[in-house]
């Protein structure tokens, strides 16, 4: 079986879908931290909070905390969620909830948590929510709010899953269903990852929900396929794809600043 395989079944397990194969899950960790408002990153040995213009590293074994960058150029407005990719800190940023929405990927360096490149997007598709790198090309989500936030009339049906080439040059974009769309409320699509099969993970905003999506055959249009609870609301979250057997799943309880650590063993 392989690894996307294990993986996606993993969350079913998680998620409370029936399978064949005997299963486990559980809470491994919470983490108190200082603040946890937007989202987390999460590498092998360490988890990185996203606050709106500051990132905390922690170290996964005892917690404690090890670096912090705390934007003091005034431009750092609105951080949303992140990723490690190739030893590099993806973020999006958005200028939330000023209007016109305006965006950029913001790039650190996760040893020292120091800016090391930025990609503007200007005034573009919406307020960027989250990333991820996926079959060679990146995916962005572009965010749209109802109500505050709200952008020159146009509500959160405007939200949409953008890809992208390497070199940032847009390629395809797809929709949410306009039942999704409903499950968000006022808000939007906050966090997000996609899976080595395709499968794509996503939070709202307030509800303690994960909705599973696929890309769709035809159209425009994102299929929802399902609907799982969760033990913290949306915000940024983070896939843990490192090894063969197991899958862990980080996300944040903003209220309380916490973090949460989730292992599901095959």
């Amino acid at each position: 079986m392989t690894l996307n395989k294990i993986g996606h079944l993993c969350f079913l397990v998680l998620l409370g879908v029936t399978s064949g194969f005997s299963q486990s899950t559980k809470i491994e960790r919470v983490y108190n931290v200082a603040e946890a408002k937007q989202g987390v990153a999460v590498d092998s040995n360490y988890f990185y909070v996203i606050n709106n213009s500051s990132i905390v590293k922690y170290n996964q074994h005892d917690g404690k905390e090890l670096i912090k960058w705390q934007d003091s150029t005034k431009q750092i407005k609105h951080l949303n969620s992140g990723i490690i990719l190739d030893q590099k800190l993806y973020c999006t940023h958005s200028n939330y909830p000023e209007s016109p929405m305006v965006s950029s990927i913001e790039v650190f360096d996760p040893n020292t948590l120091k800016p090391i490149e930025n990609i503007s997007l200007g005034i573009y598709l919406g307020s960027a929510t989250w990333l991820d790198f996926y079959d060679n090309h990146w995916y962005v989500a572009f965010a749209h709010y109802r109500g505050r936030g709200e952008s020159e009339g146009k509500t959160n049906s405007w939200t949409q899953l953008v890809k992208f080439t390497k070199e940032w040059q847009r390629i395809e974009g797809w929709i949410f269903p306009k039942d999704l769309i409903e499950k968000f409320g006022t808000r939007s699509n906050s966090g997000g990852v996609i899976t080595k099969s395709g499968t794509i993970l996503i939070t709202g905003h307030d509800n303690k929900e994960l909705y599973e999506l696929r890309f769709p055959e035809l159209g425009y249009t994102l299929e929802w396929t399902n609907t799982y609870d969760i033990p913290y609301e949306g915000q940024g979250i983070a896939l843990d794809k490192i090894t063969d057997l197991e899958l862990v799943l980080y996300g944040i309880i903003r209220k309380e600043s916490k973090v949460l650590k989730i292992r599901i063993i095959h």
